[in-house]
């Protein structure tokens, strides 16, 4: 009993601090969008299938996710940070280049507060009550922290909505359901729309050939966040990067093994499996494993360098013996199309990788700089996939 009503204290306390919060910043200006008529009370779907109530368009959002600012930038494209009043530093870690480019166009990209994590316990729920959010976008995967700790409760009761999203989970599925949510809770739909037909149109490029051609599919292995961590083999089953190799016209060998989007293989089951290629999802880790074997491949990347932080990997275990050896079909990828609304780069350049004279013609390079001339705020810096293979492999 008596925890419980210290239970209880603890949350009148916060309660009351958020309420008194609320009262005294009521009286400082809103950020924004000045030419944005005033916000009306309207009723959105979130991912999980939530009606949640929030006044639109919104005008002060906290991100649960640093890199949801990849589809931010596309819709507040002149000024991406213009209504985020906090997010998870996860950008600034997982993908400094990309933070660095946003950082020399818009400076006060600098002052945005950051975040723990919902899924660590770190979330800091009186700095995101002081901020004066109209809405917090987690990713799904929050959802069991967010309901252990009652969050979504305490937030609700000082009028402060929560709405959850999905790039990484089901990307393939969820992705535009989750931008066309972030054109609702923007006022920005058509600009919604236009990057989804946008996205819809590259991956045709390489679905509707390989319907039409029915090429011999080569077998593969992803290796994800490789160099993140020393383990073997973390990988994906037929979801998200597994799902990618599908459509590119592959053959994911964790397919039947991982039930899941993500899993993990042992070596010997690599070997057995005897992959053509393998794909490495990396990126610049220094943040988590300074001096790593990860490849940073990103915007502005050294090809140099990353083909030979790439090589190590063809010195690994798992990979003794298998047919990628033969053709040196060791490929590195930005491991962020994995968590963006950017993975239609990634299905072409997978399908170039194995299907080469097929998508001879296809340019990935060229597919994303248009997506960042379309949409996005910074110049496009290639640098985002790098190959040891200099000849063509054999399905």
């Amino acid at each position: 009993m008596v925890t419980l009503f210290r239970h209880r204290l603890t949350y009148v306390a916060l309660l009351f601090a958020g309420l008194v919060c609320l009262s005294l910043l009521s009286l400082m200006p809103r950020n924004a969008l000045a030419a944005d008529p005033d916000p009306a009370l309207g009723t959105v779907t979130d991912l999980l299938g939530r009606k949640v109530k929030v006044h639109l368009p919104v005008r002060r959002v906290i991100l649960g996710e640093g890199r949801q600012l990849y589809l931010v930038a596309a819709l507040d494209t002149q000024n991406p940070i213009e209504r985020i009043v906090g997010w998870r530093k996860d950008l600034i870690q997982s993908d400094p280049d990309t933070y660095g480019a946003y950082l020399r166009k818009f400076p006060d990209i600098a002052k945005i507060p950051t975040f723990g994590g919902f899924e660590d316990g770190t979330f800091d729920i009186e700095q995101a009550i002081s901020q004066r959010p109209d809405v917090i976008i987690l990713n799904i995967e929050a959802q069991h922290a967010t309901e252990d700790a009652r969050y979504i409760e305490k937030l609700d009761a000082l009028g402060i909505p929560v709405v959850y999203v999905d790039f990484r989970n089901n990307p393939m599925q969820n992705t535009e359901p989750t931008m066309r949510l972030f054109g609702q809770l923007f006022g920005k739909e058509a600009r919604a729309e236009a990057f989804i037909d946008f996205r819809n149109q590259q991956i045709h490029r390489v679905t509707d050939v390989i319907k039409a051609h029915h090429p011999s599919r080569p077998s593969v292995f992803i290796e994800r966040i490789g160099g993140y961590t020393d383990d073997c083999c973390l990988s994906f089953g037929n979801e998200n990067f597994g799902l990618f190799v599908d459509m590119a016209g592959g053959n994911n060998i964790a397919r039947s093994i991982i039930p899941t989007t993500f899993g993990q293989l042992n070596p010997e089951q690599v070997i057995v499996a005897n992959p053509a290629h393998v794909v490495v999802t990396s990126a610049n880790w220094e943040a988590f494993s300074p001096g790593g074997h990860w490849v940073a491949v990103g915007p502005a990347a050294d090809m140099t360098q990353a083909r030979h932080k790439l090589a190590w990997y063809t010195q690994r275990p798992a990979y003794a013996g298998i047919k990628a050896q033969d053709d040196q079909a060791f490929h590195a990828i930005w491991h962020q199309f994995y968590n963006s609304p950017y993975q239609f780069v990634a299905i072409q350049q997978l399908a170039k990788w194995f299907h080469p004279t097929l998508f001879a013609d296809l340019d990935p390079d060229s597919s994303f700089r248009e997506l960042h001339e379309r949409f996005l705020p910074v110049p496009y810096e290639p640098g985002y996939f790098v190959s040891l293979r200099k000849t063509e492999a054999k399905p």
